[in-house]
């Protein structure tokens, strides 16, 4: 009895702790698409605790709500201090935005799992930060998104849409590719609608059959 109880136990833990390294050893990214691709950006209100230089020419005030944004695209980044591989796209993030200052483009940081003191002693340590940073309690957010782990970058186009995750380190090339194209959708002319069919000519009077 014992025997068979050890080896059912063995057909279960094998197959298990194969899936378990397998998903140790998975590359970030190499996940999917976010399930969120095409479907509203979900929405939120959160308090700013770092506000940032681009602030000197876009002030966001207190808090910020993603409906602030309608119409813009926005570069919605997820990170945190304890996290080693936001260290590698920090610079990059904030280069981009100083590029899009004035353009129809918003990045916001959201602090994962973090607290406002030491994410604003990251961002010192980092240089700076040139667009704002909120708090998310208890990752209420994240949740709403859907995250994998931090970082990860979401693209919402104009209309509030998710277009775009990127998983791990964002790169320039990556955040102008994206941003441009999410723009020029954005600024693209609107196609007219089709003509009406012309009603069909009635008969002349008079007219009928022999």
């Amino acid at each position: 009895m014992s025997r068979t109880r050890a080896f059912l136990g063995m057909l279960i833990t094998v197959p298990l702790i194969w899936l378990f390294a397998k998903s140790m050893s998975r590359d970030p990214r190499d996940l999917g698409p976010s399930p969120l691709a095409g479907r509203e950006a979900p929405g939120f209100t959160l308090a700013v605790f770092a506000p940032g230089q681009e602030a000197l020419a876009r002030p966001v005030g207190d808090s910020v709500r993603l409906a602030m944004f309608k119409g813009q695209v926005v570069v919605l980044n997820f990170w945190a201090s304890w996290c080693l591989a936001c260290r590698d796209e920090h610079e990059t993030l904030s280069e981009v935005a100083r590029f899009y200052v004035g353009k129809p483009v918003h990045f916001l940081g959201v602090l994962y799992n973090d607290d406002a003191l030491s994410g604003n002693k990251w961002i010192a340590e980092m240089g700076g930060q040139s667009y704002p940073s909120v708090l998310d309690p208890g990752a209420r957010t994240a949740i709403d998104y859907g995250l994998y782990g931090v970082p990860e970058t979401f693209f919402l186009d104009a209309s509030g849409r998710v277009a775009f995750k990127n998983t791990g380190p964002v790169t320039a090339t990556v955040l102008r590719r994206v941003v441009d194209s999410l723009m020029a959708a954005a600024s693209a002319p609107t196609a007219p609608a089709a003509p009406a069919a012309p009603a069909a000519s009635a008969a002349p009077a008079g007219a009928g059959s022999k």
